[in-house]
C-alpha cells in the first residue's frame, strides 16, 4: 500500500492530522462515483472493496486490514472512485485529506520518490496477479490465495473469509471454490468453519499453490 511507503515522519504527521472515524459492520464508506478528496487508512478491522452489481450482489476484490490503505489512485487521478468499500466488522479508519496529504510531502521531497517505488511495485503485482490467473488451475489458485490471506492475518493459522468471497477475490464460482476447499480438507491441509478456514498445514497448501 502507498501510505505505508512513505516515512515514518511524514505517515504520523498525517495520522495526526486526520481524526478517527468508526464504521460499523456492513456500513458503507465509500461508493463509486465519489469525489476524491483524500484516502483512507485501517486502524482496526476490515473493509471489503469491490463493486456493487445492478441486482444488487457485491463483487470483491480486495480484503483489507490494519495498516492497509485504499483511495490514493482516484486521489492521485483526480477521478471519481471507481470502487465501493464496506465495513466487513467494525473498523476504525482515518480519512487522510488531500491537501493535508500533499502539504505533508511538500515538506519532504523525497517521499515522492518512495511512492514512485511502490506504485511501481504495485503495477508488478497486479501484472504478476494477471499472469498467475491466466496460467494457474483453479486448485492452485485457492491454495495461493490462501497463503497470501494468511501471511496478512493476525492469526497465521486461520483465515477469516467466505467462501463467496474466496470466490469473488479469483474469479471462480463458489461451486468451484466449495469442491477445491472439500478436497484440500479431505487431505488435511485444511478445516472449514463458518466464514473461517484453518491452515492445519501450510507447507502443503504451498505444494498445492505451486502444482
Amino acid at each position: 500500500m502507498l501510505f505505508s511507503a512513505l516515512p515514518e515522519a511524514v505517515r504520523e504527521q498525517l495520522r495526526e492530522q486526520s481524526p478517527m472515524r468508526t464504521f460499523s459492520d456492513g456500513q458503507m464508506i465509500q461508493q463509486r462515483g465519489d469525489a476524491p478528496k483524500g484516502f483512507w487508512l485501517i486502524d482496526t478491522g476490515s473493509v471489503a472493496v469491490g463493486q456493487f452489481l445492478r441486482d444488487g450482489e457485491f463483487r470483491g476484490v480486495a480484503l483489507l486490514g490494519p495498516g492497509d490503505s485504499w483511495g490514493e489512485l482516484a486521489m492521485f487521478a483526480e477521478r471519481p472512485r471507481v470502487v465501493d468499500a464496506v465495513a466487513r466488522t467494525k473498523c476504525e479508519l482515518r480519512h487522510i485529506a488531500a491537501d493535508r496529504f500533499e502539504a505533508a510531502l511538500q515538506q519532504d521531497p523525497r517521499a515522492m520518490r518512495t511512492l514512485l517505488g511502490a506504485l511501481s511495485l504495485q503495477l508488478q503485482e497486479v501484472l504478476d496477479v494477471v499472469a498467475g490467473i491466466r496460467r494457474g488451475s483453479a486448485p492452485a489458485r485457492v491454495a495461493g490465495m490462501l497463503l497470501t490471506l494468511a501471511e496478512k492475518s493476525d492469526d497465521a493459522a486461520q483465515i477469516v473469509i467466505s467462501q463467496q468471497e474466496l470466490g469473488e477475490l479469483l474469479g471462480l464460482t463458489r461451486v468451484t471454490v466449495n469442491s477445491t476447499l472439500r478436497e484440500y480438507e479431505q487431505q488435511g491441509l485444511i478445516r472449514r468453519h463458518y466464514g473461517k478456514i484453518d491452515l492445519l498445514d501450510p507447507d502443503g497448501v504451498m505444494q498445492a499453490a505451486l502444482a
